[in-house]
């Protein structure tokens, strides 16, 4: 895409933390080209890495997921705000970007996101507008939200006001008492969907959801809520709600990292409807996979016939002091690492005096200062001052957000690109 060639030309500087001091005033694509190892050429810690073939393997396996079980692929772009990332999600067959507030749509429009589905109300007036402008400006700029109140359909109505064209929405269909957004029963999307069809600002074109918020998700809860949405769009369709207003396809959806198969099933027993169905799937976390929440949640330990996602971050860090022997304290804190699902997993060492790499057996990572993480050691731990870490980390999220530019890391140590995220 070209819209990406401008990350290449931004300069290194302070404002990139775990970047060689040295390289001050190369651009992006002056230090990628140096090819240099994240080990010895001057990085500093704490430094987060992003593995190259890893990242790639989990591109793939849900390309190859999704073909197979006949699904569109929306993934969430919240996870990563890495337009590099989203131009290779597209490049594996992506339909386009999930993202969840107006601020995230600019970031994709700026580098050129064609399609986005915006997975959360959108009532704000200043952004509906800014909206309105961008389908105006491009006519291949397609954009579908949510609604789920009749209040919202009326606030929304009112800021697009004279809009050159509607704003497509679907119906969110709740998951439950005490859940997130959403509708919570099938009339009171029947009430929205009718405040829909009375505007002429808005377009009806599907249902969507998140099952990941079934209170006590179970895979016979999720699949139960499942043929509801699926089952709300089989009457939308027989009440003629997608009839005479310009569609091509009804838009089906649903689909977080946590609960994909679940999805694929039940969106496969979807009955023929009278425009062909957009089976959309958002999962987003996929991308990076984890070393903790998703490790434990990812369908494919339902289903390891499909495959398997891969870890693909790993976070280094240097032992700053060793005060006791069963205790160590390394330089990555909050501020570095994902900490609001699990602590961060000791995973390997790599020693100070001959760079070599071993497991970091009987290492435990106990708690997170602001920049130190406190570990406890098993006795006879062969840990001291200045050997690296490296840590797993949990929930794809708040990792990247983090990190404005990451190195994207081969096997051997060699960085051979840096990913710029935008949060």
């Amino acid at each position: 895409m070209g819209f990406l060639a401008g990350l290449a030309e931004e300069r290194v500087d302070h404002r990139f933390k775990g970047l060689p001091p040295d390289a001050d005033g190369l651009t992006v694509g002056e230090l990628a080209a140096q090819r240099r190892n994240l080990f010895t050429d001057g990085f500093t810690t704490p430094v987060l890495a992003l593995s190259a073939e890893r990242l790639e393997h989990n591109l793939a396996l849900m390309e190859t997921y999704a073909t197979r079980h006949g699904l569109a692929f929306a993934p969430h772009g919240k996870t990563t705000m890495a337009p590099e990332l989203f131009a290779r999600q597209l490049d594996h067959g992506a339909w386009g970007i999930t993202l969840a507030v107006p601020h995230q749509v600019r970031v994709a429009r700026a580098f050129g996101i064609r399609r986005i589905f915006l997975a959360n109300e959108l009532v704000d007036a200043a952004a509906l507008k800014w909206i309105a402008a961008e389908l105006a400006r491009d006519a291949g700029f397609q954009l579908i939200c949510y609604v789920d109140s009749v209040r919202g359909v009326e606030l929304m109505d009112a800021a697009l006001a004279g809009a050159a064209r509607p704003v497509d929405v679907v119906v969110e269909l709740g998951a439950g008492e005490g859940a997130r957004t959403g509708a919570r029963t099938e009339a009171e999307c029947t009430a929205v969907a009718d405040a829909v069809a009375a505007t002429r600002t808005l377009r009806l074109v599907g249902v969507a959801g998140y099952e990941a918020e079934v209170p006590g998700a179970t895979s016979e809860r999720v699949t139960a809520w499942l043929r509801r949405l699926t089952a709300l769009a089989s009457e939308f369709d027989k009440a003629g709600r997608f009839s005479g207003t310009g569609l091509d396809e009804i838009v089906v959806s649903a689909g977080g990292s946590a609960w994909f198969d679940a999805v694929a099933d039940t969106f496969a027993e979807i009955p023929e409807l009278s425009l062909p169905v957009l089976k959309l799937l958002r999962s987003g976390a996929y991308v990076s996979h984890d070393d903790g929440q998703y490790r434990r949640l990812t369908p494919f330990n339902r289903i390891p016939e499909e495959g398997a996602l891969h870890p693909a971050f790993r976070l280094w860090a240097q032992v700053v002091s060793r005060p006791g022997p069963d205790q160590a304290f390394v330089n990555a804190g909050k501020r570095d690492a994902a900490y609001d699902l699990d602590l961060p997993e000791a995973q390997v060492v790599r020693g100070a005096r001959d760079g070599a790499e071993r497991p970091a057996t009987g290492i435990e990572v106990t708690a997170l200062s602001d920049q130190h993480a406190w570990l406890r050691t098993a006795p006879g731990v062969d840990l001291e001052v200045g050997d690296w870490v490296g840590l797993g980390l949990s929930h794809p999220c708040t990792s990247f957000d983090k990190w404005p530019l990451i190195p994207l890391v081969e096997a051997d140590g060699t960085v051979t690109d840096y990913i710029r995220t935008y949060f």
